[in-house]
């Protein structure tokens, strides 16, 4: 896996040897191409963080920072590689994706989310992805403009949400991309 484009394009990145799915190179080359110019200047967070891989890349195309939240251990030392070997800087919060959530609502806005969740259940038996999409927190961390990026399984069914607005999704084999709006920032 390696950075698509910007200052630090071709960088080979590493990735943690378990627990993670990497997004493929042509599904981000396919998200920064839709993002465009948008990219540039963005605050960004990158949540289920994995290798930094979604968040790395968006600081090589000119984003002025980026968050990366990643539970595991060896996973956020992976990141801090990544970061290192690219020569980009960004902030590491290794913590619980909710908690995460849940205390920096607010705190902080992003005009860039982006979330790569493990496709498996929650230890609670829910999907990452309903889970997300009814946490009210999330939308409070974006800006104005602000845009969630979303990786699911095709298969799996977009529940019914009052929070999230739906601009456009595009499947790419076993990974669907979904651009969503909070439903307060039209």
């Amino acid at each position: 896996m390696r950075v698509i484009a910007g200052c630090a394009g071709g960088i080979r990145l590493a990735v943690p040897k378990r627990g993670v799915r990497p997004t493929m190179d042509r599904v981000r080359a396919a998200i920064f191409s839709s993002l465009g110019d948008a990219v540039v200047g963005a605050r960004v967070l990158d949540l289920f963080a994995g290798s930094g891989a979604l968040g790395i890349e968006a600081l090589s195309r000119g984003a002025s920072s980026a968050v990366f939240v990643e539970q595991d251990r060896q996973s956020a030392e992976i990141i801090e590689r990544n970061l290192a070997r690219t020569k980009l800087k960004g902030r590491i919060r290794q913590q619980d994706v909710f908690d995460f959530l849940r205390r920096a609502s607010g705190s902080e806005l992003f005009d860039l989310v982006f979330a790569d969740p493990p496709y498996e259940k929650t230890e609670e038996g829910e999907r990452f992805t309903e889970k997300l999409l009814a946490n009210e927190d999330l939308p409070q961390l974006l800006g104005a403009d602000g845009t969630f990026i979303l990786e699911k399984r095709p298969t799996e069914l977009l529940p019914e949400t009052n929070v999230w607005h739906l601009i456009r999704k595009k499947k790419y084999g076993a990974t669907e991309v979904l651009f969503l709006k909070p439903i307060h920032n039209p």
